[in-house]
């Protein structure tokens, strides 16, 4: 089984949504040897539901978010064979909290697969309107297609 951690700063944004987008599209694929989790960097939501303009935004595309926050534990680096960051703030912070070349190694920015965003910043839609979600549903839709075809390899 292959396990993905989505990371971005609060987990209520873009890491539950690339979780939730992750979800569907392996199950549209048919693809059932997947873990797939999302958290965030700081602990300011843990518990809470992600954004409701996001979890809108979301449903819209028919992606269900309903994973509940929680905060990043170095842990996650033995548990994980990908560990996705939203941009490049969260990928230093979880470089820096890397303990070994191993883990360093399982550490990528979402975009890294993506076939039209490649080493982009999924931007952080928070204080933007409802348009700035759309357009992250649109990366990390890209982004999480080039995922799969990256772990069917």
């Amino acid at each position: 089984m292959v396990s993905i951690l989505f990371v971005c700063m609060g987990n209520i944004c873009r890491s539950p949504a690339a979780e939730g987008i992750l979800k569907k599209l392996a199950d549209e694929k048919g693809i059932g040897s997947l873990h797939i989790e999302s958290c965030g960097m700081g602990d300011w939501y843990v518990g809470k539901l992600p954004d409701e303009r996001m979890r809108e935004a979301a449903k819209a595309r028919g992606v269900v978010l309903s994973s509940r926050a929680k905060q990043f534990d170095r842990a996650f680096f033995e548990s994980f064979d990908y560990i996705l960051a939203s941009d490049k703030e969260v990928l230093n912070s979880l470089l820096h909290h890397a303990q070994s070349s191993g883990h360093k190694a399982k550490v990528h920015l979402m975009t890294a697969f993506s076939s039209s965003f490649t080493g982009q910043d999924v931007p952080d839609p928070y204080y933007y309107g409802n348009g700035a979600f759309e357009g992250v549903l649109d990366i990390l839709e890209d982004a999480c297609e080039g995922l799969l075809e990256q772990i069917k390899q």
